[in-house]
């Protein structure tokens, strides 16, 4: 699919309430409440990057132990609606307090693992951008924390498989000596947690982060790149099944959804943000949409451009000091 065209299916109402009879749901108002409006066993992905307590405009800090208490009533409803085959990713960073930082999906594990979720990945998505820190390394990396509801699960291995790295390789031995060993259709991703560009399905997926010249940037501060939730949505859910994203922002995951034909629901407390995501899921279906394409490699500077060459006054600082 090409950036900005999207016509494979036509656009449904964006209803501000949820009936299974809707393809598209997005609610301003309390994510609690709107998920009790949900029935049990409904959502086949819940996907999502909560709050993350860091002085955000939309935020209000609090201590880590409030902070936890306050998602607990929201997780298990979540628990409560997704389906018995179901998956849950909850992606998130560190929460800092007085400098020190903690993982969250440390603490988030212990949570979801509390309520009978059982996790079958934590990925890691790595980002070349962000902001610098003084008092410790920068951060370039965020956990999605992938769980079921149950063993029997929706992953569409051969959906997601990575050209095999030697597709010519044969049995050494036994009954098929000599024929190819793989799978034609390429090979499972590797649990590997190292840095490789063209395997996206890794445990380390290098997908930029969504900063001023990302072609989907918004007002939004700590925006979901479309992407991140599309490799989700491709090997987790089924064409009209449900995404829902109890967080939705400016709308990224639905979006990611609504691409690939499964019905969307999101929610959200402030008017602005629920605005920008009705016009960014009318944009997608009239053509508009600014996307980053799936896949495409990450841009990897040449030398020649001006921002990544040393400034003239470092080199003079140089050879001052020398």
């Amino acid at each position: 699919m090409k950036q900005g065209k999207f016509t494979l299916f036509p656009m449904a109402d964006i209803s501000h309430s949820y009936s299974n009879d809707q393809r598209i749901v997005l609610h301003l108002g309390d994510a609690l409440q709107f998920l009790k409006s949900i029935p049990n066993d409904t959502v086949q992905l819940i996907i999502s990057s909560p709050p993350y307590n860091i002085g955000k405009e939309y935020e209000t800090k609090t201590s880590i132990e409030n902070y936890l208490r306050e998602q607990e009533p929201v997780m298990a409803e979540l628990v409560r609606i997704l389906s018995s085959k179901g998956s849950l990713c909850w992606e998130v960073g560190n929460f800092v307090q007085n400098s020190e930082i903690f993982p969250l999906d440390v603490f988030y594990y212990k949570i979801f693992k509390g309520k009978g979720l059982k996790l079958r990945n934590r990925v890691i998505w790595q980002f070349g951008h962000g902001l610098h820190a003084s008092k410790r390394f920068s951060g370039r990396y965020e956990t999605v924390l992938w769980f079921t509801k149950g063993d029997e699960y929706i992953f569409n291995l051969d959906d997601v498989r990575v050209p095999a790295k030697y597709p010519g390789k044969t049995y050494y031995k036994g009954p098929n000596h000599g024929k190819p060993s793989g799978n034609p259709l390429g090979k499972n991703p590797s649990d590997i947690w190292q840095l490789v560009s063209e395997e996206w399905a890794d445990e380390v997926w290098n997908i930029p982060n969504v900063k001023s010249n990302h072609p989907e940037k918004t007002i939004h501060p700590c925006q979901f790149p479309i992407e991140l939730v599309e490799r989700f949505v491709i090997a987790l859910t089924n064409e009209d099944d449900w995404v829902l994203d109890p967080y939705c922002g400016v709308g990224s995951a639905m979006i990611a959804g609504l691409k690939h034909n499964r019905r969307a629901m999101g929610c959200d407390k402030e008017a602005t943000y629920i605005d920008i995501a009705r016009e960014r899921i009318t944009d997608l279906y009239s053509g508009m949409l600014r996307m980053r394409p799936l896949g495409k490699q990450v841009y990897i500077p040449t030398g020649r451009e001006k921002v990544s060459q040393v400034p003239d006054e470092w080199k003079r600082q140089v050879v001052e000091v020398e």
